[in-house]
């Protein structure tokens, strides 16, 4: 997305060497709230920023708001939260339409045990266990403010998670954990060992990353509330029969 983002912008005006975006994520994830900052003289107003860099932009990208920053603001340095969703669905074969988007499990989770496998991430601590830091020299310490899971009918369930900041890897890797745990093939007591008891190096299993959406970044304490008391929508649309 940077490199698209960018010929979007040069046109206009834009002489930076690179953006400054909130996070980066893995190639298959789905960026549907990044957030990116950049210098440009622009006398005609933010609306018609986005209508130009919307013109520019491939179809699978688009600019949903532009508005001024001050000069010191920096997407990533200057977020109090992220928030990030992840879709999954129990059948025993493939739908190559719900798959673009969304993890097939099979066989089902079971939905309490989710819940519980959830409860487990809550509050500060080292999760060394599901993921490393972006900065070799970085902590592992993160705190979650909200974990859980919610179904999304027929057959399907969103998580919802949102912390301070989050590892490389780190949601991708607890949707697996928690989905073991869900299928019977890992013990709860294992999972709240590996997150409080965390080993050297993180632990082995990935969910795939076309489930995983960046939803949102935090700024103000407003926005922050907003993502503890607000629910994933149900997506995509065709698991409630609307296509």
């Amino acid at each position: 997305m940077q490199g698209v983002v960018e010929a979007a912008l040069r046109p206009l005006g834009w002489q930076e060497a690179s953006l400054r975006y909130a996070g980066r994520t893995d190639a298959g994830v789905h960026a549907w709230g990044q957030v990116v900052a950049f210098r440009l003289a622009w006398p005609h107003g933010a609306e018609a920023l986005q209508r130009a860099l919307n013109a520019r932009l491939p179809t699978e990208v688009v600019v949903r708001q532009v508005r001024p920053v001050p000069e010191a603001f920096h997407p990533r340095y200057d977020a109090l939260a992220r928030r990030y969703w992840y879709y999954l669905y129990a059948a025993p074969q493939r739908d190559p339409f719900r798959e673009r988007y969304a993890w097939r499990v099979w066989p089902p989770p079971q939905g309490q045990a989710l819940q519980q496998a959830a409860a487990v991430l809550l509050g500060r601590h080292d999760f060394a266990a599901l993921g490393t830091p972006p900065n070799p020299q970085g902590t592992t310490v993160r705190t979650v403010h909200k974990a859980e899971w919610r179904p999304v009918p027929p057959d399907g369930w969103a998580f919802d998670v949102v912390a301070d900041a989050f590892l490389y890897r780190m949601v991708r890797r607890m949707v697996a954990l928690q989905v073991a745990v869900a299928q019977g093939k890992q013990p709860l007591q294992a999972w709240r060992d590996l997150v409080h008891r965390p080993p050297a190096h993180p632990a082995q299993g990935l969910a795939p990353p076309q489930g995983l959406f960046l939803a949102q970044v935090c700024y103000t304490r407003q926005e922050q509330k907003a993502c503890l008391e607000d629910h994933p929508p149900a997506w995509p649309g065709l698991w409630n029969g609307s296509l």
